[in-house]
């Protein structure tokens, strides 16, 4: 009798340790939820819940809150538990590294591109990168791949894809041309020199693509990459004048040149080869063409009065260099932001931007750019836009008032987002579709 009472007392015991355990399990989980939903709540009220390039999507139903998502997101609060399960909190600060689905033990995450909400216009290709047009092949940014690492990737991976079906019976001057010299652009051009083709890459302004016209202090790079004929690169938090200088030194020792300031202008299909014209009037025949060039490659334009000025730019490469300037910024997004703050410390900049808050900034951007207005070192005009550009002066409309602000201005920078050069991209024959939260990335069952 004694024996089964202390085996009861005993039972108690470890069903009330039990108890108390589970009880202490969610209340921390219901105190870690109300954090997250807290979080979520703010990103919905400064519009960064919607996500603007490719982002996971979680399935509820095979998460196990293992948290490995969490951990691998180079990233702070895109992902959070909520309920026992996985989260998205900020999507609009994604940036694409895909950590989190090769992370996930259960195969919970798919990486999609687009929501219903906020379509994203992409042209078609298939798992070889290649286009509805034959031989001509899409890899980097313009694919939907921002983040340099992808874009190092899918650029190296399209040549090795595109050289198993290169005809050397087909008359032409090169086996490729590749179109761009950013992320995606150099790596197949170095791929394309590992293989032993012939290529030329074209690049309408200087090497690095879109890399090049960030602000030189600009960090581009959080995440280490496998660069063809290198190797790796452990290069974290990593300045653009580093990644130039890594990049100019690789083609160097490889003996390859990028024929920079040569836009293109065509590519045209002839007797199973392309020819592709460049604005300059050069033309180049081959037997395979990769259009490897960024969705920012053509800056959105205002269309005010004035534009053309000189004075007007649409990247800032020197701010070291300008000082004592009257300045407008135009824009809201981080690479307006940026650029404010890397000129005004030594000039005077005034920040219009068409909304009423700013959207989609990383943390670190807001925070600096908040602190600059309190400081009073950045004049921030809200819900405005520029009218007109003169010799000496801006014209800047405010919404509520019924006269135009005219402030003295020596340079303009202009960041209202970049196209996507459909009607490049249509002369070619390449067929373009809004996706709405399609998966590109998936576990096949």
């Amino acid at each position: 009798m004694e024996l089964l009472l202390e085996k009861l007392i005993t039972y108690l015991v470890v069903a009330i340790f039990l108890i108390v355990v589970v009880i202490i399990y969610l209340r921390k989980q219901k105190r870690e939820s109300k954090i997250v939903d807290a979080k979520i709540a703010i990103a919905k009220e400064e519009g960064l819940y919607e996500p603007v390039s490719l982002h996971p999507v979680i399935n509820v139903n095979s998460c196990i809150k293992s948290g490995a998502c969490i951990t691998a997101c180079p990233e702070k609060d895109i992902i959070g538990i909520r309920n026992g399960k996985a989260t998205i909190i900020n999507a609009s600060h994604c940036i694409g590294h895909g950590a989190c689905f090769n992370a996930c033990p259960v195969q919970a995450i798919t990486l999609c591109i687009g929501t219903e909400k906020r379509g994203v216009d992409l042209p078609h290709v298939n798992q070889t990168f290649e286009s509805n047009v034959p031989g001509v092949y899409i890899a980097g940014e313009m694919g939907g791949m921002g983040l340099i690492k992808n874009s190092v990737e899918q650029g190296k991976q399209a040549v090795e894809n595109l050289v198993k079906t290169i005809n050397k019976n087909v008359e032409a001057q090169y086996d490729l041309i590749i179109v761009g010299a950013g992320p995606a652009g150099i790596s197949a051009t170095l791929t394309a020199k590992k293989m032993n083709i012939r290529a030329l890459t074209l690049e309408q302004d200087s090497l690095g693509g879109t890399v090049f016209t960030f602000p030189r202090s600009k960090i581009v790079m959080t995440s280490s990459m496998d660069l063809p004929l290198y190797g790796k690169v452990k290069l974290f938090e990593t300045s653009k004048l580093e990644l130039l200088n890594l990049w100019n030194e690789v083609l160097s020792k490889n003996g390859i040149q990028i024929k920079e300031n040569s836009k293109v202008e065509a590519v045209v299909p002839k007797d199973k080869h392309f020819v592709v014209k460049t604005l300059s009037g050069e033309e180049f025949t081959s037997r395979k063409v990769l259009l490897a060039v960024g969705r920012r490659g053509s800056p959105r334009k205002l269309n005010v009065k004035g534009e053309e000025s000189t004075k007007v730019a649409y990247r800032l490469l020197e701010p070291e260099l300008i000082e004592d300037k009257d300045i407008v910024v135009v824009g809201g997004g981080d690479s307006a932001i940026e650029t404010a703050l890397l000129l005004t410390d030594q000039n005077r900049v005034h920040l219009s931007y068409r909304s009423d808050v700013f959207g989609r900034l990383k943390p670190k951007n807001k925070s600096k750019i908040q602190t600059a207005i309190e400081e009073g070192r950045i004049k921030v005009l809200f819900n405005s836009g520029l009218t007109a550009i003169e010799d000496e002066l801006v014209r800047i409309s405010v919404k509520g008032s019924d006269q135009e602000l005219v402030l003295k201005n020596d340079l303009v920078y202009i960041f209202a987002g970049g196209e996507l050069p459909t009607q490049f991209l249509e002369k070619i024959g390449i067929m373009i579709s809004t996706k709405r939260g399609e998966a590109i990335l998936k576990h096949e069952d």
